[in-house]
């Protein structure tokens, strides 16, 4: 599938012009050219404009804000308005609401008030967009269809009946019987066998814990059903206007959606990016690297950041300066192809009136918020010609595993305190200060090509998954893995004979005992040899880790473990695998990546200060464009290697030692 805009960087931002009269229309033209917008994203919530009573289509606004586009040279990226049903609906098809697990049923008043299986959200929702994709298929300011929007932002789960039914038919289609069902989820426990798939239930709120299996499958299964929804649309639009690109904008660290099962299905992946502003700038590249590799590398996009402050936490300070350009230019160097806002223009009412916009409520281009954007825009435009396309070559991947996310985290547990995605936002940060390009992959993925793998908290081994990584190691890659890994199959059922299951052969270790941590009790890891020497504060987690064939590295510095294994290394093949058997500060883990790449003979992209963000993108003909990023607020000194390179911001030739301004950025190309 052709990129939208071949050779561009696409940027612009959600666009809402049926809030405004008409005359505020063509101001908007003016102010997008002075910005270099190309693409905007509309008719993402307008349903009720479309379809203000059953069955009673008026397209003739929307036509006319196509045209315009048009005229001005500015793409759509055409939403299916799916995203919030009108409010008729709710009155015509009660059943349609969703309903919490606490047995409520919620009402219209915000968004997204659907059930994802509710027969008669989804015969409407598909009846509009066929209208839109028969009427606009041929439209020439149509570039790239928007299905929904966020899904699972606010219904990410229902317990309806709509949605009970629909899992009995989920369930009959994968595992065919009730004998098999009742082996998988372990019902003999609790006397919950079942006789009867009518007695089968959504998760709903109970006596006491529900089942981890019927639980562990109510994830997938809604993760399916809302992708279902997703599909749904996609079948229409492919089939009407097969030529034109599809997507929807996922979320960072969301649990709900299952990026890597989504993204078979989009032409380009993008997401929504809002960090936190504490966030660190390792945490937003997580995410960037996760939606490019769910795509096996392709371009991604962020469909919706912030130009400034947001309006949904306790507190919403705005992005200071330079921080709007460093999030941009960020997601181009971990291989975007895309940089959108929320909004374009500033509400006046609703929800979201207090969320920042390229225009604010000023209205002009006269404002620091409007400057920087349209300094964005002219530098993506400039950069386009030479980036556009390029692709991220890397050499670490960090596994990344939605049901062992789903799974690890159910209470009751060992503990309240796990956090997965934190965990691999810790590891990931690790390498991410070696200024190494990496991937963020499934577990079943193709390693071959990786030097380092690192499997935080690789908790549940779906089939296979154990001898992918036996042939990585074996063929001389270098596999990092942790506590509480090699616990439970993909059925969630624990591993008989000793812990770490199917792992124990490549890891060398037997784990006789875990023993998850107050927040009140810590140890220590003491590696007495090497690099790496020296007594480390440990936190979370401990375990009684017995060495079968592997070298201890470092030992537990008290409790009835002392002295036993905490860090260990396995020859195992042509290559080694290492387990961590607690949890370290981001300092060790850090030094910990640094000598793995050292290990597997992986440099930095360019060897300069871990303070200054680098990536590398490969253009086809082998052009390499280095990204250089300042997330600090001091200006930052480096020495660049050998040779002269080119500024491709400002066409200037730079070499040697350089100085990088506060909350800057550098883009370069050697000559």
């Amino acid at each position: 599938m052709q990129h939208p805009l071949p050779g561009h960087i696409l940027y612009g931002g959600d666009y809402n012009p049926e809030q405004w009269s008409e005359d505020i229309w063509q101001e908007d033209m003016r102010l997008m050219k002075l910005a270099n917008v190309n693409m905007v994203s509309i008719n993402i919530f307008s349903w009720t404009m479309l379809e203000p009573a059953a069955g009673q289509y008026h397209f003739e606004q929307l036509d006319r804000i196509m045209d315009l586009l048009y005229e001005n040279g500015i793409a759509a990226d055409l939403a299916t308005a799916t995203a919030s049903p009108p409010t008729w609906m709710s009155r015509l098809y009660p059943s349609m609401l969703p309903v919490t697990r606490e047995g409520v049923r919620l009402t219209h008043g915000s968004r997204q008030h659907y059930c994802p299986n509710s027969p008669d959200y989804r015969r409407k929702g598909a009846a509009l967009v066929q209208r839109l994709a028969e009427r606009y298929a041929k439209h020439p300011a149509l570039k790239m269809w928007h299905l929904n929007n966020e899904y699972g932002c606010h219904v990410n789960q229902c317990y309806c009946d709509n949605c009970a039914a629909a899992f009995r038919v989920w369930l009959q289609e994968r595992y065919q019987t009730l004998d098999v069902v009742n082996s998988t989820w372990g019902t003999t426990f609790w006397s919950q066998r079942y006789y009867d798939w009518e007695d089968i239930l959504p998760p709903r709120l109970s006596s006491a814990q529900n089942n981890p299996g019927q639980v562990l499958d109510y994830w997938r299964f809604m993760n399916d059903s809302l992708l279902g929804l997703y599909r749904l649309e996609e079948d229409i639009l492919r089939a009407v206007a097969p030529t034109i690109p599809l997507t929807t904008n996922l979320m960072v660290a969301f649990k709900p959606v299952d990026v890597y099962d989504w993204a078979k299905h989009m032409d380009i992946v993008s997401f929504d990016m809002y960090p936190e502003p504490e966030a660190l700038p390792s945490w937003n590249a997580l995410h960037h690297d996760i939606m490019r590799s769910a795509k096996g590398g392709r371009p991604h996009m962020v469909m919706e950041q912030s130009p400034s402050e947001v309006n949904w936490q306790p507190q919403n300070p705005h992005k200071r300066p330079g921080q709007m350009r460093l999030h941009s230019l960020q997601t181009v160097a971990h291989g975007g192809d895309g940089v959108l806002f929320f909004q374009w223009r500033q509400s006046k009412t609703g929800a979201e009136m207090y969320h920042a916009a390229v225009v604010t409520h000023e209205g002009n281009e006269h404002n620091r918020i409007f400057r920087q954007a349209a300094q964005v825009g002219a530098e993506l435009a400039k950069l386009s010609p030479i980036v556009a396309g390029s692709r991220i070559q890397a050499d670490v991947a960090i596994l990344l595993d939605w049901d062992t996310w789903w799974a690890v985290e159910y209470l009751p547990g060992p503990s309240d305190r796990i956090k997965y995605m934190e965990l691999v936002g810790k590891y990931y940060h690790a390498f991410h200060q070696q200024n190494v390009n990496i991937d963020v992959v499934r577990p079943d993925s193709d390693l071959s090509k990786y030097r380092v793998v690192v499997a935080p908290m690789l908790h549940m081994l779906h089939r296979g998954v154990a001898q992918n990584l036996e042939q990585f190691v074996s063929a001389g890659g270098t596999l990092l893995t942790t506590f509480y890994s090699g616990i439970v199959d993909e059925n969630n059922h624990a591993a008989l004979g000793g812990y770490p299951g199917e792992l124990r052969s490549l890891l060398g270790v037997h784990v006789e005992e875990f023993d998850p941590l107050t927040p009140e009790m810590h140890n220590e890891l003491v590696i007495k040899e090497g690099s790496l020497a020296g007594t480390y504060n440990t936190d979370l987690w401990g375990e009684l880790v017995h060495l079968e064939g592997a070298q201890a590295i470092g030992v537990f510095g008290s409790d009835y473990y002392a002295r036993k294994a905490a860090l260990t290394v396995n020859k195992f093949g042509a290559g080694h695998a290492y387990y961590l058997a607690t949890l370290n500060d981001a300092d060790f883990l850090v030094k910990l990546a640094a000598e793995l790449c050292q290990q597997a003979g992986i440099k930095p992209t360019l060897p300069i200060s871990s303070e200054i963000e680098v990536t590398k993108r490969v253009t086809e003909t082998g052009k390499e464009i280095y990204f250089l990023l300042n997330h600090t607020q001091q200006a930052k000194q480096i020495t660049l290697p050998h040779g002269t390179f080119t500024s491709l911001l400002d066409d200037s030739s730079v070499q040697g030692e350089i100085t990088i301004p506060a909350m800057d950025a550098l883009v370069l190309q050697a000559e």
